[in-house]
C-alpha cells in the first residue's frame, strides 16, 4: 500500500471520537459529481454486475435490468445525494454513507482510481467493490464501499422532489436561496442552538459538521446562539444573518475548489485526497492558535448533540450567544 502523503495529519491521540466518523459532505460529494461525470454522462450502462443483494438497504427490485441499456442523460447533486438521470424517465439516487466511494477506469486505459487510497489503509480494498458499472463508452464505475452504509435507489424522474429522500429537505446552501432573510425565516423563533438548526437538513440541506464550524467561526457567532437571535423582532434578518448566508457560500466553494477535505475515509475519485483540511480554520484544531489575523485566541471544543464543536472562544464569545437585533 502506498504510504500516505506527508502533507496530510491523519490523526492525533487527543483527536475526538467523531473525527474518525466523519461522511463526506456535500464539497466532497459534489468533487466525486465532477469525478464521475466524464465516465457517465451520455454514455449508457453496459452492464451493472451487484455483488451482494444489498448495501444499508436492498437494492430496488430488477435494478440492473432497469439501469443496463439505459443512457445517463445528467448527474447532479442534491445536498449529499448524487442523481444520474435516465433517458428511461428514472433517476438513479447514490448516497456514499460514511465510507462509500467510486473508482473510475477510463476508455483510454488510464485509471483515475489507482491503488488504495483511502487515508486509514485497507478500506478500499477489492472485496468491498460491491457494484460495477460498466458503460458503453467503454469505462467503468465501481462503487467500493467498506461500512456499507451507502445505498443506491431507482425512482421516477417526475417524482424525484416528493421521494422519500427528497421530500422533507431543506433548501440547497450553495444556490441562490441561501440569504440572511431566508435564514432569518427558517430560523425565526427556534431557540434550538444555532449549530444544531443549521444542521438540520429538513431547514438547509446538505451542511455537514465541519462546514458549520468553520461557517460559523468565520461568522463570529456562537455555535450555542439560540438559532431564533438571528432574526429581528419582525423576522427580517440581523446583520449576523446576512453575514452568516455570505460564509456558508463562501467556506462551501473554497472547499469545492480545494476537492473537499481528506480526513480519515474520503478521497476523490482519482485517487488524491482534498486539501481544504489544510485551510480549517477551527476544525480538528482543539489547543491551536485561531487563525484570525490578531486574535490570540485558542481554538476549543465543545461536544452538541455527541458531535465536537470547534470554535474560537474570543472570535466567538459567549456574549454572541444573545445577539443584538
Amino acid at each position: 500500500m502506498a504510504a500516505p502523503r506527508a502533507d496530510i495529519q491523519l490523526s492525533r491521540s487527543d483527536a475526538p471520537r467523531d473525527i474518525h466518523r466523519t461522511m463526506p459532505e456535500l464539497p466532497e460529494v459534489e468533487t466525486v459529481r465532477r469525478g464521475l461525470a466524464p465516465a457517465m454522462v451520455g454514455a449508457t450502462f453496459s452492464r451493472v454486475t451487484l455483488r451482494r443483494p444489498n448495501l444499508r438497504f436492498p437494492f430496488p427490485d430488477d435494478f440492473s435490468a432497469r439501469l443496463e441499456g439505459r443512457r445517463v442523460t445528467s448527474l447532479a447533486r442534491r445536498a449529499k445525494y448524487l442523481t444520474a438521470g435516465l433517458d428511461s424517465g428514472e433517476t438513479l439516487i447514490m448516497h456514499l454513507g460514511m465510507s462509500g466511494r467510486f473508482d473510475v477506469a477510463m476508455p483510454d486505459g488510464s485509471n483515475t482510481s489507482p491503488g488504495d487510497f483511502y487515508l486509514d489503509g485497507a478500506l478500499g480494498t477489492p472485496k468491498h467493490d460491491h457494484v460495477v458499472m460498466a458503460m458503453g463508452n467503454g469505462a467503468t464505475v465501481t462503487y467500493n464501499d467498506a461500512r456499507r452504509f451507502g445505498f443506491m435507489d431507482l425512482v421516477p424522474t417526475d417524482t424525484l422532489a416528493a421521494c422519500r429522500h427528497f421530500a422533507a429537505m431543506g433548501i440547497e446552501p450553495l444556490s441562490a436561496e441561501l440569504t440572511g432573510a431566508t435564514i432569518a425565516r427558517l430560523f425565526r423563533h427556534k431557540i434550538t442552538p444555532l449549530k444544531a438548526a443549521l444542521l438540520d437538513q429538513r431547514l438547509i440541506a446538505g451542511l455537514g459538521n465541519i462546514y458549520v464550524c468553520e461557517a460559523l467561526h468565520r461568522a463570529g457567532l456562537h455555535p450555542e446562539a439560540a438559532a431564533g437571535t438571528l432574526a429581528k423582532a419582525d423576522g427580517g434578518p440581523t446583520p449576523k444573518a446576512r453575514l452568516l448566508a455570505k460564509v456558508i457560500g463562501e467556506v462551501l466553494t473554497e472547499a469545492v475548489a480545494a476537492g473537499g477535505s481528506t480526513l480519515r475515509d474520503y478521497a476523490h475519485t482519482d485517487g488524491t485526497s482534498g486539501a481544504f483540511q489544510q485551510a480549517f480554520r477551527v476544525y480538528d484544531r482543539v489547543g491551536e492558535a485561531c487563525r484570525t489575523k490578531g486574535c490570540g485566541g485558542t481554538v476549543g471544543r465543545i461536544v452538541q448533540s455527541g458531535r465536537s464543536t470547534f470554535f474560537c472562544a474570543t472570535c466567538q464569545p459567549a456574549s454572541a450567544r444573545a445577539i443584538p437585533r
